[in-house]
């Protein structure tokens, strides 16, 4: 999210968690939504920006098994490890359908869970197409292996 093009966009991180990608984007001056649906998430994210000097930024709860009516569209969708449940890869297609702003893209970071398929078969019928690349960071304790499959629309 360093160098992610963002100027103009609106943006929204699905599974936010403690929110890291969208602190990031929030630092660099974006129009970012945090999002998750675990009933602590929206705490933990708020404790996250004071821990890291940052003003108030937009969190909406959201589940992507039911329609949201306050989200709207967005122009950049930002996941990451949100597909470790089998029965989540349709309903999280279609709620990024809902959610994407024509011309959008959608960044899906996956650490090889092995539901990836399920998700990629239900965008491409959705009209996305779909690039993916490796993704080998160095950590301390290991190489991390996974790929980053980007959806433009």
């Amino acid at each position: 999210m360093l160098t992610q093009q963002i100027a103009g966009k609106r943006m929204l991180e699905l599974g936010c968690g403690l929110g890291l990608a969208s602190l990031v984007l929030h630092r660099r001056g974006g129009n970012i939504t945090a999002s998750d649906a675990h009933p602590l998430a929206e705490d933990f994210f708020k404790a996250n920006l004071l821990l890291n000097g940052l003003g108030a930024m937009k969190f909406e709860t959201s589940n992507w098994g039911r329609e949201s009516t306050v989200l709207g569209e967005f122009d950049l969708i930002i996941a990451s490890d949100v597909l470790y449940d089998r029965d989540q890869p349709v309903p999280l297609a279609e709620f990024v359908r809902a959610h994407a702003a024509p011309g959008a893209q959608v960044l899906i970071v996956d650490p090889n869970r092995g539901n990836h398929a399920q998700f990629r078969k239900a965008m491409v019928a959705n009209g996305y197409s779909h690039t993916s690349k490796t993704v080998e960071p160095q950590r301390a304790e290991g190489i991390y292996r996974g790929k980053l499959h980007s959806y433009t629309h």
